[in-house]
């Protein structure tokens, strides 16, 4: 191991880097070091590279767990600015450690970093050694609050894992340090007695009374303007803060404020640092960027129609991106083409991890010219009455440099005006499409969007090249510092990884020449058979509608699929699947093969990009998963060993939201409220509610579920039956999280969907009440999940209709306000209404006409209630007598105002139509049995004949005061008995033409 750190510092000495040493107090990564967390700021330059011992005290496990560490080793390289071709550099730097990059599958996958006590982030990814996370690779955005110009890359190597992978062990004890000394050897000893202190002897005390002195000290630095004293003091708060945690001593509340408090000495300090490098005068001197490119000032002509091929080549783009990106782009070079006069054929787009292709057909070689009249002033004031031109003629032929003589005359909208006929020259096809390409390139825009080595422009990660070609001639693109050209990128590990592109025409076909699979569609397919087939050699399946969602991950993972059958051990079979296929799909993104019945095989398929060494990659990809399912049986064994009553407690060291408390607070909340919506339950549903009530959410305490987040509830399932819970209280605890998804099921029994429903009630009304309600696209706590979960769970259980949308939300409020946070009426009407969208955006993607949407919307507050009345209108399409009721019932509607009570006096009515609607009317409602559209429609249709009648025969708006509000009263009636059932103006005209 210490040769690989030799060769590291050697390799990046040689490129420019200073090396600095280990920083001298605990961090928790190589990032806080002050050579990247505070030279990462400002305009100077900075090359860095140094060995980290990274110190986390969670992670302690006594040196028991193969692959975690209180203390490992981080080698940290920081290059400000971006140099351009980082990843480059990063690949030759394995090489340098002896990885052979050629045979093994390396690859870049999205991993986005964070750190919100120090106000920083990042976009970049993980780097995959066959299948195992080697790096950490970050180009910086912003640190300690502050926007960072120039970017810097961030390159992070996870040494221990690196050598583990070299050397072939699996165990970090078995790791070959130095010449014959192992790395459990030297540092076996450190690691047992550092995780008894961070896990069990620390003094909590003294650790609190250090944390104070440690956070007063960084003040006091601060106030003296000395921000490195202070960057210290903030690292060893952050240190002993975790250190408190690992001992399980810091609350809810008490997290929430020690974050806030190092949250804000570290943005003090990251301020004060750049302000004093800008007062000492940026001693490293200001970085260089790429100057702009040169705009072209002339264009070639062309004068045949030829294929478009426009390319832009970026550095690996997370997989939803990458769909993305081609629709956006496609249709963004489509509707710039279609403002231009430029004739030319379809525009397609095709898109990989590296590269979005559009290609369009039979360009034509120029614009057509086109005519255009400008227009004057009106004839009438163009011209004097012996027909001389005016001032105002004589000033618009001027400044259009033409004799007034030549003025037209043009009658427009009934106006005759002058003018003169101006004819625009077609422009030429290259020209044109420099202008359009390059805006495409420099509007380039994602859901999250970074800068590198360019100020001006932004994206879902790095633009790097830019192809550009009309049949075979270059389009002159230029966009910021970037120019176009006709030289694309395949292969990073190809004999020749940057090749000329000869012509626009059969690009997909060069791709592929080159090993790459441009088109989405062929390489999943691709993915769906070579998978398929690899299963059945074991006599196993794939399950392509399950996977689905990860297989078209896969797809946009890799550029040329190359499937590959690994397997594991028979005896990890004994953990339940979900924990199985959950480490293959999250963490290793492979493909679970089962038998035709659904059972787990111990094989899997992993798909490698590219070329590469099928044997050497099959071993990586099998240590990886056995190492992820050692982890996970030993969290399966501790957690087995916790009753779920004790694992409970553990909830009050999970924080859910700063104002709502920790997790124990919310799980108490939730049992309440499943308490007061199941109070009509059977004795057996009841009595399995109120045991899995006081057991909810105890699996997020579990070291399985604190690991593997979407394991919750399916823990909880394993857990309470092993610890002699009754069946139908785990299945109730499993149910509680369901649906996960908007494709997944709801709840299978009652208790776990009164469970469920308390669960989401909570949630929505609790964090609208603090002021979390989603914005735009942001919704970190899943309320819009939350809520079309509600609307499921009650369309799905239509037992459960006494549980109301009202009812749910003023239950959860009345236990939220319990705790001392208010929650305002308006805010409970706003959660509803949020709900309600939510449901109405679910009928209307499921096809239901908007109209008859709309008219049961007032009924969601129990959607099983308006689905079924929904059925019920749909399935009176075609019905007469139906449609007729509807419009006497609108007609009814319009003419009563607002507020009118439905009472009057029915003496007061005298003539026949009014008393015979009077007389229908109380056989209609003595006939109601239920306000259910099909019982209202057989007893209200009676009532369409006499409306009918009342409206030819009869002036309502009688001069009469007491005769008028009679039969308003009698109209509002009949208005009254009809608003519970539907919102019939709703209807609008839907039933007319029937």
């Amino acid at each position: 191991m210490q040769d690989a750190l030799i060769a590291l510092t050697k390799y990046w000495t040689d490129r420019g880097c200073m090396i600095v040493q280990p920083f001298n107090t605990e961090v928790g990564a190589g990032t806080l070091n002050p050579a990247t967390i505070l030279r990462v700021l400002g305009p100077e330059p900075w090359r860095v590279a140094y060995v980290e011992p990274s110190v986390r005290p969670d992670d302690a496990r006594y040196g028991e767990n193969p692959n975690r560490l209180q203390t490992h080793t981080q080698f940290q390289v920081i290059l400000k600015p971006d140099p351009g071709d980082p990843q480059e550099q990063y690949l030759a730097s394995l090489e340098a450690l002896g990885i052979d990059i050629h045979a093994h599958d390396i690859r870049f996958v999205e991993d986005n970093w964070a750190n919100p006590a120090t106000g920083s982030w990042g976009l970049g990814w993980e780097v995959w050694l066959d299948g195992l996370e080697i790096t950490q690779f970050t180009y910086f955005q912003q640190a300690g609050g502050m926007s960072l110009d120039p970017v810097s890359v961030e390159v992070t190597y996870g040494v221990e894992r690196i050598i583990m992978a070299l050397q072939g062990v699996s165990h970090f004890k078995d790791i070959q340090y130095a010449p014959g000394i192992t790395y459990g050897e030297a540092f076996g000893q450190a690691e047992y007695e550092m995780s008894r202190f961070y896990l069990d002897d620390a003094d909590v005390e003294t650790q609190k009374r250090l944390f104070e002195d440690y956070a007063n000290e960084a003040r006091r630095m601060l106030d003296a303007r000395l921000p490195v004293p202070a960057h210290l003091h903030v690292l060893k708060c952050s240190h002993t803060f975790n250190v408190l945690d690992s001992r399980g001593a810091v609350s809810t509340t008490e997290r929430a404020k020690a974050f806030a408090r190092m949250r804000g000495l570290a943005r003090e300090v990251s301020a004060l640092w750049a302000e004093r490098r800008e007062e000492l005068g940026h001693p490293l001197g200001m970085s260089e960027l790429p100057p702009a490119a040169e705009v072209p000032a002339e264009f070639a002509e062309v004068t045949e129609p030829a294929p478009l091929l426009f390319e832009i080549g970026t550095e690996e783009l997370p997989p939803h991106e990458v769909t993305r990106s081609a629709a956006a782009i496609r249709d963004a070079v489509a509707s710039k083409l279609a403002a231009t006069r430029l004739d030319h054929g379809d525009v397609v787009a095709d898109a990989t991890p590296r590269r979005i292709v559009v290609r369009v057909g039979r360009v034509a070689p120029r614009e057509p010219d086109a005519e255009r009249f400008v227009r004057g002033p009106r004839a009438s004031a163009a011209f004097d009455a012996e027909g001389a031109p005016t001032k105002a003629a004589q000033g618009f032929a001027r400044g259009q440099k033409i004799d007034p003589a030549a003025l037209e005359r043009v009658e427009q909208d009934g106006v005759e005006y002058v003018g003169v006929t101006r004819t625009d020259l077609g422009r030429g096809a290259l020209e044109v499409l420099s202008g359009v390409l390059g805006e495409v390139v420099t509007e380039l825009r994602a859901d999250k969007n970074m800068r590198w080595n360019d100020r001006k422009l932004s994206f879902t990660r790095p633009v790097r090249w830019l192809v550009a070609l009309l049949g075979d001639r270059v389009v002159p693109v230029t966009a910021s510092s970037m120019t176009a050209g006709r030289e694309t990128r395949v292969h990073r590990t190809a004999a020749q990884p940057v090749v000329p592109v000869e012509t626009a025409a059969g690009y997909l076909d060069f791709l592929a020449g080159h090993g790459i699979v441009a088109s989405m569609t062929v390489r999943r397919e691709q993915i769906v058979k070579a998978a398929r087939d690899l299963a059945a050699t074991v006599g196993g399946t794939i399950d392509e509608q399950a996977e689905a969602g990860l297989i078209d991950e896969i797809t946009n993972l890799v550029e040329a699929p190359n499937a590959i059958l690994g397997g594991f051990s028979e005896t990890y079979l004994e953990l339940p699947q979900e924990i199985l296929t959950t480490v293959m799909r999250k963490h290793q993104r492979y493909l679970p093969v089962r038998t035709a019945d659904g059972e787990l095989l111990p094989h899997f398929v992993a798909v490698a990009n590219g070329a590469c060494d099928q044997d050497a990659v099959r071993a990586g990809n099998e240590a990886v998963l056995r190492a992820r399912y050692e982890d996970a049986s030993f969290f399966w064994r501790a957690d087995l060993k916790v009753a779920p009553e004790i694992m409970k407690a553990g909830l009050r060291r999970l924080a859910f939201e700063e104002k709502l408390g920790s997790m124990a607070d919310r799980a108490a909340r939730v049992a309440a409220v499943a308490g007061d919506l199941g109070a009509e339950l059977s004795t057996t549903d009841r009595s399995t509610l109120d045991r899995a009530a006081a057991l909810a959410k105890f699996d997020l305490a579990s070291q399985m579920v604190i690991e593997l987040t979407s394991l919750a509830g399916v823990m909880a399932r394993e857990y309470a039956a092993r610890s002699g819970e009754p069946q139908a209280v785990a299945e109730a605890l499993f149910d509680m999280e369901r649906p996960r998804s908007s494709g997944d099921r709801p709840p299978a029994t009652v208790p776990g969907a009164v469970l469920a429903l308390a669960d989401r009630f909570d949630m929505l009304v609790g964090l609208f009440a603090v002021g979390a309600a989603p914005t735009g696209s942001s919704d970190p706590f899943g309320l819009r999940r939350a809520a079309a979960g509600v609307i499921s769970i009650l369309r799905a259980h239509p037992a459960l209709s006494d549980i109301t949308l009202g009812r749910g939300l003023r239950s959860a409020a009345d236990h939220v306000r319990a705790q001392g946070i208010e929650v305002r009426e308006e805010t409970l009407a706003e959660v509803e209404e949020f709900v309600v969208r939510r449901y109405e955006q679910q009928l209307l993607d499921a096809g239901h006409d908007h109209r008859h949407v709309a008219a049961v919307l007032p009924l969601a507050g129990a959607p099983a209630g308006a689905e079924a009345t929904l059925r019920e209108i749909e399935q009176r399409a075609g019905d007469s007598e139906f449609a007729a009721l509807v419009t006497a019932l609108q007609r009814v509607r319009r003419i009563v105002p607002a507020g009118t009570r439905p009472e009057y006096d029915p003496a007061r009515l005298v003539e026949p139509a009014e008393v015979a609607l009077h007389g229908e009317l109380v056989k209609a409602k003595d006939a109601m049995a239920t306000s259910a559209l099909a019982g209202f429609v057989l007893a209200a249709t009676s009532l369409t004949a006499p409306i009918n009648t009342f409206f030819d025969d009869i002036l309502v708006m009688s001069e009469d005061a007491e005769v008028r509000a009679a039969r308003l009263g009698l109209l509002a009636t009949i208005r009254d008995l009809a608003a519970p059932v539907l919102d019939w103006q709703a209807l609008g005209t839907s039933f007319a033409a029937d």
